[in-house]
């Protein structure tokens, strides 16, 4: 089994849109996929066979302050309107609707991280939790601490999916993927820090402390993971497509000219997952 892991990014979610691309117009599919944030979203699109859906949420609905703006931070709480994202603009009847027939007909297994706010650990969600109009395990996966309030799904409040796991490439294997192709947004050589603004986290997740121990983590975590999939990607066990820049794009900041800079990075790289199917199957 082959499995593709995404580890979002918030804009730079743009590049992996690229890759999902190329890899849809090339009928190329993969056993098992697995998202953490934004890229639980593509991946639902890539699951879908939508190519090109997930550009315009980067390129074109980011810029209205309905999808994320201080105005929202006011008015609901959160910075993102997650509602707005994946219900008005993705339910039918939405401008960009998600093709869920085609989603839940598709054999690929779909899986997506969120971390429970209460404990800091790990939830995984599938296809089984996705129904008709209802995409609430992408909010979830999707919330950001500090910049949103944690998303409710039946009664349990859900931060974003990398806070418990920045790269959940063992996830993966454990459930019996044999090869796994790993999307980073970041180039593979960036040393992730330490999260800055802690006091000001410490204090938006008072009622969270579990969440917050394991933001305190976080960077390690990412780091620790990307150096063991460099030394896997020897094996040919891995393949870790990255870009080589971000052209400035980061998690909250967008600018067209860079993100479609980035999302051609991403169409262009998407032949590197081609080449190392086809190596596989060799």
């Amino acid at each position: 089994m082959i499995g593709i892991v995404d580890v979002g990014g918030g804009m730079r979610g743009i590049y992996s849109a690229g890759v999902y691309d190329y890899l849809i117009e090339r009928n190329i599919d993969f056993d098992y996929c697995l998202g953490v944030s934004a890229g639980s979203a593509n991946l639902m699109s890539y699951v879908a066979k939508q190519k090109g859906r997930n550009y315009p949420f980067y390129y074109e609905y980011a810029f209205r302050k309905e999808y994320m703006s201080f105005h929202n931070w006011l008015r609901k709480g959160s910075f993102f309107d997650f509602d707005y994202i994946y219900s008005n603009l993705s339910n039918e009847g939405g401008e960009n609707p998600v093709d869920y027939d085609s989603f839940k007909e598709s054999k690929s297994e779909y899986v997506v991280v969120a971390t429970e706010a209460n404990t800091g650990k790990a939830r995984y969600f599938n296809k089984s939790d996705v129904s008709r109009n209802n995409y609430d395990i992408l909010k979830a996966s999707c919330c950001v601490p500090t910049v949103c309030k944690p998303y409710i799904v039946k009664g349990v409040p859900y931060y974003d999916g990398g806070i418990a796991e920045p790269v959940p490439f063992k996830k993966a294997f454990k459930d019996g993927c044999d090869r796994v192709v790993v999307v980073l947004t970041r180039p593979r050589d960036y040393i992730k820090g330490k999260q800055s603004h802690m006091s000001l986290i410490k204090h938006s997740l008072r009622k969270y402390p579990e969440t917050f121990k394991k933001i305190e983590q976080r960077n390690e975590k990412y780091n620790e993971a990307v150096e063991e999939l460099k030394k896997m990607e020897k094996t040919g066990e891995v393949l870790i497509v990255d870009p080589k820049e971000c052209f400035g794009i980061t998690t909250l900041k967008k600018e067209k000219i860079a993100s479609k800079k980035l999302y051609e990075l991403g169409y262009s790289d998407g032949e590197k997952v081609e080449k190392y199917l086809k190596n596989f199957e060799k």
